[in-house]
C-alpha cells in the first residue's frame, strides 16, 4: 500500500475535477488509494521523449515545461502550474513512446496515479466515464487554440495574448528564455517585443 497522501492534496484535486464533473464519494473512493504524494528537484523529469508514459499527476506546487526536440533545439508548447492535470497523455493513450518531454522548472509536489487505473474506472463507472470525455474536449479545444494561435498570430499578437489571457502566470513566473521558445522568437526578438508594447506601441 501507498502512504496516504494529505488530507487536503487529495481535496484539491477533488475539488478540480469537480470542475469538470461532480462525483459521488463511491465513484471518488476508488481512486483515492491510488493517490501517491511525489516531490520532484527542478529539472527533473515527469515524462521523457522516447520512453513509455503512463502516469498522470495533479500539480500541488511548482511548474513545469513540455516541450519537443527536433534536430536537437527544444520547443516548448506547453506549461503546467499548480491545480492542473499533467500528463504525456498521447503516450498514455497509445502505449506508444513518448514524442514529448515534461521537465520541472522548479521543486514540485504532485498526486501521482497510473493511467491504467483511470482507464480501468472509465470501464467501470459511468461518472469517471464522463469525466475522461470532458478532459478529451478541454485537451482537444486547448490543441485548437495553441495551433491557431501559431498559424495566425504574429509573435507580438501571442505576447499581448499572454499579457490579457488566463495565462499571464506564464509572464510573471517562466524564465524569459522558455517564454521566448513558447512563443517561437529568440530571447533578442522577446526583448524588442517587450520594449514595444511597454511604450505602448
Amino acid at each position: 500500500m501507498l502512504p496516504a497522501p494529505p488530507p487536503d492534496a487529495v481535496l484539491r484535486l477533488r475539488q478540480y475535477i469537480a470542475q469538470f464533473i461532480a462525483l459521488r464519494d463511491d465513484d471518488w473512493d476508488l481512486l483515492v488509494p491510488h493517490l501517491q504524494l511525489v516531490r520532484l528537484q527542478k529539472h527533473d523529469l515527469f515524462a521523457r521523449e522516447g520512453q513509455r508514459a503512463g502516469e498522470v499527476a495533479f500539480v500541488l506546487d511548482g511548474m513545469f515545461r513540455q516541450f519537443y526536440s527536433k534536430d536537437g533545439e527544444e520547443r516548448t508548447t506547453y506549461f503546467y502550474f499548480e491545480n492542473h492535470l499533467m500528463s504525456a497523455y498521447a503516450s498514455c493513450i497509445s502505449g506508444q513512446p513518448s514524442l514529448l518531454t515534461i521537465e520541472a522548472l522548479s521543486d514540485a509536489h504532485l498526486l501521482r496515479f497510473h493511467y491504467a487505473v483511470l482507464k480501468e474506472l472509465f470501464e467501470q463507472r459511468p461518472a469517471w466515464q464522463k469525466f475522461g470525455r470532458l478532459v478529451a474536449e478541454y485537451l482537444g479545444l486547448g490543441l485548437e487554440e495553441r495551433m491557431v494561435s501559431l498559424l495566425l498570430l504574429s509573435p507580438e499578437e501571442r505576447y499581448r495574448d499572454l499579457l490579457t489571457g488566463p495565462r499571464k502566470k506564464i509572464l510573471e513566473r517562466v524564465p524569459q528564455h522558455y517564454i521566448a521558445n513558447y512563443l517561437g522568437i529568440t530571447p533578442v526578438s522577446l526583448s524588442r517585443i517587450r520594449n514595444r508594447v511597454a511604450r505602448g506601441r
